[in-house]
């Protein structure tokens, strides 16, 4: 990422870049096909009128310009070189621009880090000149940058020029030059207004991070298409997501590397190392990130985005025209979270007042083919469900089939949308694909506010990801942690004893229990206790006691204890003779009940994350686990632990008493709340956490604590 002394005035200096006034064309070429002619050809097409320097020792002219022999020939201080050359001859040629006074410059060639150690050494040598002459520098191993407002396309791909909009469109910044490419195609196809594409490539000096700094608060920018392998900054992401929110402008975020062989690849393509991504999306979908799973997700999702006035504000109503796709539509939403709500006894009442007798009101609703002949259908149909609140979006899922039956159908609904003018999002959606989309009337729709999709599942799939992002709560647990609470730093890996220590100072309920350093003292904690007790050796370096042999249940006598001290050291040793026992904890029994796993990771990257789940021993086989921010409001927790699949029993299951949900919630706050307020705890382990029936709370009968010095978020 762009170093420290590179971020001084970077935002004037990246307008250099995105907004060049002046270009010089190292490479430029009359060979068809090379990246020099490509490059030239999409600025001539653009009609570009700043200054353009060709350069080209072999050529005196190329394409009726006159060129340069060489890049000490250039002017001073222009804004922007693209080096269209040979990898070889990169680092030179960067270096001569930046002895010229070039702003910018932007590298196509691959073969660095991604390419093995010599490659790397070449990008260190890159970065080294922008920081010395505090250059931006885009790349290497990219495909450049478009910037669509001022016409001015910096790349080897043709790159038709984009008609001005009148409306905040989408800026597209991929680590990916192909995916970039591609996107920008596919959103061009479906008349999606681009305001900036930008290929960050292998991100010598300049990353996606800076780029979305740059244009947080870009009038022209409503929607931010990000393609990212590997975040260089976590948590300077996270935090420039939530400016980006707060400007009203919106993040969508395809990231490759869900699979290992997906990550192996992505380490390979962009000389980085992905990280892990089950944390990554649980925080930056908690950011206010909207993270699809495919391209086509990514360009959709803009779509309704940048089209849509509002938000949804609750679930989708579907008018269709057939009773087929209306049992379809209500599969496909079970299966994606898009939630139909039924009508209500209102909306009910008037769309049976409007409707031929033959259709009855649902949701979806199958409307036949009665638009064919009745084109005030719409009109009469919309209002009641746009003026529910239950409803935040609209789809119109329509048979077109060819261009007399299209003509016949759109146009009445293009009228009931531009007559009542809805501030709800409403998608069309053609059931069948295979029919044209290229209509006039289609772009009539779009113009409208409508956003329009070629399938109906592509439709549903979109409007999931925008409503279950439009209805996530953005309140915030800041209850803070009562400071004298930890009384002493936390180091290294604490035992069990020492774990529960700092629990119960936060208030989390953890068994009647002491540390015996003598079997003596275990009989007389035991007897103050209270029989039956539970016996367990106590040594950071034995984290799996039991494993060892080390815990000993239902202790009942003075004579059992006395027998459990001395076998739980004969097994320890046996075991892990290398180990020396704190003590042995003794503890009273605790009651049955239903077995929670409540975990924190201070992950290096990305900050704290926690851990719900089904727990006891086979918490690791059975993997019924949530991962959730660590400063998640309790509703929400609660939420989060009814949606294990665990969760059922929490509320009764066939007759069983409903347990202390809210209580489990709290223990989780405050682990979140710790984990935030002691950044030097690494991880947090509390298996079991048992639930008791409501007004019994949850008592912690295991706990582990992880820590070590914190290091600061490091940068390239």
């Amino acid at each position: 990422m762009i170093d420290l002394e590179l971020k001084q005035g970077v935002r004037a200096k990246l307008d250099r870049l995105l907004r060049p006034r002046s270009i010089a064309l190292i490479g430029a070429s009359v060979k068809p096909g090379s990246l020099g002619d490509c490059v030239l050809i999409n600025l001539e097409d653009a009609g570009y009128s700043g200054g353009l320097h060709l350069v080209n020792p072999k050529r005196p002219v190329i394409h009726g310009r006159a060129c340069l022999g060489s890049i000490e020939e250039l002017p001073a201080d222009v804004d922007c070189a693209v080096l269209a050359i040979p990898g070889p001859a990169v680092v030179e040629s960067l270096r001569a621009c930046a002895m010229r006074g070039v702003g910018s410059a932007i590298v196509f060639s691959a073969g660095f880090a991604e390419a093995g150690e010599a490659g790397r050494i070449a990008q260190s040598e890159l970065q080294s000149i922008a920081r010395e002459h505090g250059m931006i520098v885009e790349g290497p191993n990219c495909l450049g940058m478009v910037n669509y407002v001022d016409g001015i396309p910096l790349t080897f791909v043709v790159t038709p020029p984009q008609k001005r909009q009148s409306v905040a469109g989408v800026a597209i910044i991929s680590q990916s030059g192909a995916l970039a490419a591609v996107i920008a195609v596919n959103m061009r196809h479906h008349g999606i207004p681009l305001t900036y594409s930008v290929s960050t490539g292998n991100e010598a000096a300049l990353g996606v991070e800076d780029f979305i700094e740059h244009l947080i608060g870009d009038r022209t920018t409503r929607v931010f298409a990000l393609v990212v392998e590997q975040f260089r900054q976590p948590k300077r992401f996270l935090e420039l997501v939530g400016r980006a929110t707060e400007a009203g402008q919106f993040v969508v975020l395809l990231h490759p590397g869900r699979s290992s062989t997906a990550r192996a690849s992505a380490a390979t393509h962009t000389g980085a190392i992905a990280g892990d991504y089950d944390v990554m999306h649980t925080l930056v979908t908690h950011a206010g990130v909207i993270h699809v799973d495919t391209m086509e997700e990514l360009v959709d999702v803009a779509q309704i985005l940048v089209r849509g006035r509002e938000l949804p504000s609750g679930g989708t109503a579907i008018f269709t025209e057939s009773g087929a796709f209306k049992a379809l539509a209500l599969d496909l939403c079970d299966r994606v979270g898009l939630e139909l709500p039924e009508l209500s006894s209102r909306a009910h009442a008037a769309l049976k007042e409007v409707l031929p007798a033959f259709i009855p009101p649902s949701n979806p609703l199958d409307l036949t083919a009665q638009g064919l002949v009745d084109p005030d259908l719409y009109r009469r149909t919309l209002p009641p469900i746009l003026e529910e609140e239950c409803f935040g979006s609209v789809l119109l899922g329509i048979i077109l089939t060819d261009p007399k039956t299209t003509q016949l159908k759109l146009p009445p609904i293009a009228d009931a949308i531009r007559s009542l003018a809805p501030r709800k999002p409403v998608v069309f959606a053609a059931l069948d694909e295979g029919a044209p989309f290229n209509f006039v009337e289609v772009e009539e729709l779009r113009e409208l506010g409508v956003a329009c999709f070629p399938s109906p599942e592509r439709a549903i799939r979109a409007l999931a990801h925008v409503t279950s992002y439009a209805l996530r709560k953005n309140a915030r647990d800041i209850a803070l942690l009562d400071e004298v609470a930890i009384s002493k730093p936390i180091e290294g890996m604490l035992s069990e004893w020492e774990s529960k220590s700092v629990l119960a100072k936060l208030g989390i309920a953890v068994p009647q229990g002491r540390l015996a350093l003598s079997a003596d003292e275990a009989v007389r904690f035991a007897a103050e206790i209270g029989f039956p007790v539970v016996l367990k050796a106590q040594a950071a370096a034995l984290p799996h006691k039991s494993d060892a042999g080390g815990v000993i249940l239902g202790v009942k006598s003075e004579a059992e204890v006395r027998e459990a001290w001395s076998t739980i050291h004969r097994n320890v040793h046996n075991a892990r003779p290398e180990i020396t026992l704190d003590g042995v904890l003794v503890e009273r029994m605790g009651e049955k009940g239903l077995e929670l796993i409540i975990g924190g990771r201070n992950d290096p990257q990305w900050g704290p994350v926690l851990l719900v789940g089904a727990g006891g021993v086979l918490a690791e086989a059975m993997r019924d686990v949530r991962l959730i921010p660590s400063d998640l409001p309790r509703e929400q927790i609660e939420d989060e632990l009814r949606k294990l699949r665990c969760g059922p029993l929490l509320d009764g299951f066939r007759g069983s008493p409903a347990l202390e949900v809210a209580a489990v919630a709290e223990v989780v706050a405050k682990i979140g709340r710790l984990m935030r307020i002691v950044p030097e705890i690494t991880e947090i382990d509390i298996n079991p956490l048992v639930v008791y029936r409501q007004g019994k709370g949850a008592v912690a009968l295991d706990a582990l604590i992880s820590a070590e010095k914190c290091e600061e978020e490091s940068s390239r």
